[in-house]
């Protein structure tokens, strides 16, 4: 599923316009993205938690040339599925 698609899955259920559906999934990425860039972690209930995490660094390898390189440090994103949604997604 596509924003689009999302945007028109949201706009039929709320019975809203796709417009604004799109700006409700917008903003939400937007609040998420802010939480992130101040390290913080977002919490929605029973669907999971988005956490930000530093990768340390690490020498990787090129795959095609297979020479050793190093991967600098770097913040990234974890996302953990919550109780609910995994219960949900196995049918229970």
């Amino acid at each position: 599923m596509n924003k689009i698609e999302l945007a028109k899955e949201v706009a039929s259920r709320m019975s809203i316009t796709v417009t604004s559906a799109l700006c409700i999934i917008d903003t939400m990425n937007e609040v998420i993205t802010e939480a992130m860039m101040r390290e913080e972690s977002v919490l929605i209930q029973n669907f999971g938690r988005y956490m930000v995490w530093e990768q340390a660094e690490r020498v990787g390898r090129n795959p095609r040339t297979l020479q050793e390189c190093l991967i600098r440090k770097r913040i990234s994103v974890k996302f953990k599925p919550g109780k609910g949604l995994i219960d949900k997604v196995n049918g229970k």
